[in-house]
């Protein structure tokens, strides 16, 4: 596009948005060329930050009359490009709507603006004896909105759900500017769940502008186990061991040891660098239930081959374990020039057998590897390192990442859990989905956007985009990556 056609656009913008609410100087714009995935860049024609869902309906009724497209974007924390922007297309940010509207203490929620931080809400209900349960490790800067449109979980998925399973109702804008609801409060609806549909679209569907989340009460205790092993494999299946014995811990992440050394490096959370693993596992519930499982989980650990076991002492050694992990991708970013984090997610049982592919796949293509996850759910995190300065590094790194994600599909796993599709996984969705399928995702978003306007090339690869992977992966008419199956 030429710079006249983006100052008539601006022109047009700011009959109804502020002159500092419409960016188009390539200048500011540069501060919006890419999500939390860097390796992936682009420059929009415009940056629009409306205060409020009359504004945003103005945006998308013009942008649906010029065909222009559209990418919501909220705290830019994305790790699948899921916000990149399109050249020829406005990124709709949400930033400037980061009001709480509403909390209900006796219904036990809260209504938020899109742009509202997710530990926002936790802050503003605590005096409340309240908390909203997913946390995500970017919880201090992601945006309600934004864990919305990639279905995001965190360290306490396992017990308390994802954030579909923690939203109540939705307030959306649609590509043509009207405004569509979806609730939930009552048990009983009529007609389809478009719920689990608007979760995790990733912004192709519509612009959420207003959530219902719901709200816990803040546990009566919680303790922090940690378990320390020999082996990344014992780890693993100390996993499903502690789960078949009835328990459902609050949380429980595995670090292997180079996130270990990392994160010590960075927090000093008191992590034993010598370990090849640890498990960090949080109980919750009245005292009485947590000291009993406790003592249960030790004697899982210690049976499934721990070397030890260390229980938090206090509420600040219970943080301090869960900093290390919560901090895990900043202190690896500071022991390589770049990492490439890889976002997918298996049954339990295959935990160990997963971890070994990995640990051959990084010994064969000559990369390390960092590994942190939420093991009870089996959302895998592996972190690549490599240096981009390095010709050729950034491509081998995709590759192999690419085989972790089929790695996964080939133990009947898939390939995200919370980071969404976006622009990097989109090679991979054309193994994990076949031809009818992928139709039938592509029949559902002309739906809602009938002009393919809203988040256009994200999530759900074209025929020509699997024909150019398969191109470049396929051989003699055999699978993608056939010699996974030695995993």
């Amino acid at each position: 596009m030429s710079l006249t056609r983006r100052q008539k656009l601006a022109a047009r913008f700011r009959e109804f948005l502020d002159t500092e609410s419409v960016i188009d100087q390539p200048t500011s714009l540069a501060a919006y060329e890419c999500d939390g995935l860097s390796a992936y860049r682009e420059q929009p024609l415009l940056v629009l930050l409306p205060e409020n869902i009359e504004q945003v309906q103005q945006i998308m009724r013009l942008c649906h009359e010029q065909r222009l497209p559209v990418v919501s974007r909220g705290a830019g924390t994305s790790l699948s490009g899921g916000a990149l922007p399109h050249a020829e297309g406005v990124v709709l940010s949400l930033a400037k709507m980061n009001r709480i509207l509403e909390v209900d203490a006796l219904s036990r929620c809260a209504v938020a603006e899109a742009g509202v931080r997710n530990l926002a809400i936790s802050e503003a209900v605590s005096a409340l004896g309240l908390y909203y349960a997913p946390d995500p490790s970017s919880q201090i800067a992601c945006s309600i909105g934004g864990n919305v449109a990639e279905n995001a979980g965190g360290v306490h998925c396992l017990k308390y759900g994802l954030t579909l399973h923690n939203i109540l109702a939705l307030k959306v804008v649609g590509s043509d500017g009207e405004i569509f609801e979806i609730d939930q409060r009552s048990l009983h609806t009529d007609g389809y769940d478009l719920m689990p549909l608007l979760v995790g679209s990733e912004g192709m569907l519509g612009i959420v502008v207003e959530v219902t989340v719901k709200l816990l009460p803040i546990p009566r205790c919680a303790r922090v186990v940690m378990g320390v092993f020999d082996s990344v494999e014992q780890a693993g299946d100390s996993v499903a061991m502690i789960i078949a014995e009835g328990i459902i811990p609050a949380g429980i992440e595995m670090m292997d040891n180079p996130a270990i050394r990392a994160a010590e490096d960075f927090v000093h959370a008191g992590y034993p660098v010598d370990a090849e693993a640890i498990l960090i596992c949080e109980l919750d519930g009245t005292e009485e239930e947590v000291v009993a499982q406790i003592e249960l989980v030790e004697k899982v650990l210690k049976k499934g081959g721990a070397v030890e076991t260390r229980l938090a002492r206090d509420e600040a050694e219970r943080l301090l374990f869960w900093s290390g992990r919560k901090a895990a991708f900043p202190a690896v970013g500071r022991i390589s020039p770049d990492y490439y984090c890889i976002d997918g997610t298996i049954p339990r049982k295959a935990l160990s057998a997963v971890l070994s592919g990995v640990r051959a796949l990084s010994q064969e293509y000559g990369l390390r590897i960092a590994n942190v996850f939420h093991a009870g759910d089996g959302n895998l995190h592996p972190l690549i390192l490599y240096d981009a300065n390095n010709e050729g590094e950034l491509e081998k790194t995709e590759e192999l990442g690419s085989k972790i994600l089929q790695l996964c599909i080939h133990h009947g796993g898939t390939i995200t859990g919370e980071h969404g599709v976006g622009v990097e996984k989109l090679g991979e969705m054309c193994v994990q989905f076949s031809e009818p399928e992928r139709n039938q995702f592509h029949s559902i978003r002309e739906c809602f956007d009938p002009l393919k306007i809203l988040n256009p090339g994200k999530a759900i690869p074209t025929l020509a985009r699997c024909a150019e992977f398969n191109a470049m992966h396929v051989h003699a008419g055999e699978v993608p990556f056939p010699d996974l199956e030695r995993f």
